[in-house]
């Protein structure tokens, strides 16, 4: 390297006149995009506001449950262990809980769809536009169901609208049902949404008494048909030590029955009813208006710059052009 030679800028000291954002430009580009940013925001603004009072008024009620187990059961158990005691025959605790398959059962696709024929919500699920508070109406779309005859219409294809099983279990647990387990102190809220404020209370305590009856019925019949098992069973054997256990297993299923049966409230127990809720859960209006609000304003700023880019591509093949001619 000769000694005149200058030395090279490190890289940090080196200066790319094209790399820096100049604050003043971009504020001169917003400036001359102001009316393209105003005009975006307006009309976001209005969209949102237009949809957000489009969509209709959803109403949620709430249930909150606590697994029934450890009250009037434990104690027509201890009384029935009492009674086996005197005769000879053990009965040990039964310390298995329901509440686990209760809660799954609720949103299993048979359940539900029992459910929603069971109380004929096909209607209300898949054909109700709106809920008439003044005369506690449903309100029907028409050209999917008409409420006087109680049909379905069909569509271009001659095929009937009227929904499948999939179609209503879908809707409902998609719109309509929500389960929420405390993992700390195992509380279930059920949760049900609907048009109409007596409905979405209606529907949650519908659920509740079905849920409870099902698992009874459930738990009866298979006891019941153990205990038939059993008892012919017993019938098949002389020998004294396979009779005790064949007694014992027979008194373990009747104290099943009979526990089924002295519950009201046989796996979930009502801690806070559902009610008829007050106040809309849904649509949020206000926040639909202003993430509207403020969507259009980014779209109209990046519009704006877009085109800023654009024209600045165009201008600087001609800026060259003009500069070579200008230095022959």
């Amino acid at each position: 390297m000769s000694r005149y030679e200058p030395v090279p800028k490190s890289p940090e000291a080196r200066h790319y006149p094209d790399d820096e954002i100049d604050l003043r430009e971009l504020f001169a580009i917003l400036w001359v995009g102001k009316w393209i940013i105003i005009l975006t925001t307006l009309l976001f603004a209005a969209g949102g506001v237009a949809y957000a009072l489009y969509k209709p008024d959803i109403y949620q009620a709430n249930a909150l449950l606590a697994p029934a187990e450890g009250d009037s059961g434990s104690r027509l158990s201890g009384q029935l262990g009492s009674l086996a005691s005197l005769a000879g025959v053990s009965i040990g605790e039964d310390s298995s809980s329901n509440t686990v398959i209760a809660k799954e059962v609720l949103q299993s696709r048979a359940f539900l769809a029992d459910f929603i024929r069971r109380h004929k919500l096909e209607a209300p699920l898949m054909a109700a536009e709106a809920w008439n508070m003044r005369q506690k109406e449903w309100i029907y779309d028409r050209e999917i169901y008409n409420p006087e005859t109680g049909e379905w219409d069909v569509d271009e294809n001659g095929e009937s609208l009227q929904p499948t099983n999939w179609d209503l279990v879908k809707k409902f647990r998609e719109n309509h049902l929500n389960v929420i387990e405390n993992k700390d102190n195992g509380m279930v809220t059920i949760s049900v949404k609907s048009l109409s404020p007596l409905a979405a209370r209606q529907w949650t305590e519908w659920l509740v008494k079905d849920i409870n009856e099902h698992m009874r019925a459930q738990d009866v019949e298979e006891a019941e048909a153990s205990i038939s098992y059993l008892e012919s069973k017993l019938n098949e054997t002389n020998i004294a030590g396979m009779q005790q256990v064949f007694y014992q297993l027979i008194e373990s299923e009747t104290r099943t029955v009979m526990l089924a049966n002295a519950q009201r409230e046989y796996v979930f127990k009502t801690v806070d009813p559902a009610v008829v809720p007050q106040e809309k859960s849904e649509p949020k209006r206000a926040l639909i208006a202003i993430i509207a609000t403020l969507l259009g304003g980014m779209i109209g700023v990046f519009a704006v710059f877009v085109r800023a880019f654009i024209r600045g591509g165009k201008d600087e093949p001609e800026t060259t052009q003009t500069s070579n001619t200008t230095s022959k």
